[in-house]
């Protein structure tokens, strides 16, 4: 019997096969931007996404309203639980990054992160929303309190409850800057790098008491300058 001979590969079968020298890491749908993008160096922490954002300016204010009237003793460790834990507006790599800038600018360090953020999720709108729920709430409250404490200020069970409050207050500060120490790993200067910066700076300032002027002016100019020098293609 004669050999059947083999059926050629029709046009459709040869586009489905694949190429000899296609890369097999490479997706079909990339563009010529993704590629760039991979092939960029590190980039701020703030350009990714967030899980999710605000709406309004007006939620912007409740929620920084909440936070502002939970912080007896310290703002800070609320202000992570609210916006990271709590509304997913910010990753802790985000809100570690923005906490950085704002403990090197002049004023308080939350109020600074708040109005970041606050612009940085719907411009001046938000971030005068931020300030006046981070400010208004809490402003009255404190012009209360002074008055009560003017009278009962000699008070022994006063003066205890100041003490104790000053022990959870250092107690919120030490939780929150546990629970934020992974995020270190996604720092441009890498894990090994931002935790020596850690412990140098824990040493100097916890042990050896030297002014955080001298710190920032010392250390973090050494870390700025370390992360410029990663940063620049």
């Amino acid at each position: 019997m004669p050999t059947p001979e083999p059926t050629p590969a029709s046009a459709d079968d040869s586009a489905k096969m694949p190429v000899p020298d296609e890369a097999p890491s490479e997706m079909a749908g990339a563009t010529a931007e993704d590629a760039d993008a991979s092939r960029s160096g590190p980039r701020s922490i703030l350009d990714d996404e967030s899980p999710r954002s605000p709406k309004s300016a007006g939620e912007i204010f409740r929620v920084f309203t909440r936070l502002a009237l939970q912080g007896f003793g310290g703002v800070l460790p609320i202000a992570q639980r609210e916006l990271v834990e709590r509304e997913r507006w910010l990753t802790r790599e985000q809100f570690l990054e923005l906490l950085a800038v704002a403990q090197v600018l002049p004023g308080p360090n939350v109020v600074n992160l708040s109005l970041m953020f606050g612009d940085r999720a719907l411009g001046w709108r938000g971030g005068l929303a931020a300030l006046g729920g981070m400010i208004l709430a809490p402003w009255c409250v404190v012009m209360v309190l002074t008055m009560t404490y003017v009278h009962y200020a000699q008070h022994p069970t006063v003066a205890g409850a100041l003490r104790g409050m000053g022990a959870v207050a250092g107690g919120l500060i030490f939780s929150t800057g546990v629970k934020l120490l992974p995020a270190l790993r996604r720092n441009v200067l890498g894990a090994p790098i931002a935790f020596a910066l850690v412990a140098a700076m824990f040493v100097c300032i916890a042990l050896l008491r030297v002014p955080l002027f001298w710190m920032l002016a010392g250390l973090g100019a050494a870390g700025c300058a370390l992360a410029w020098r990663r940063l620049k293609p």
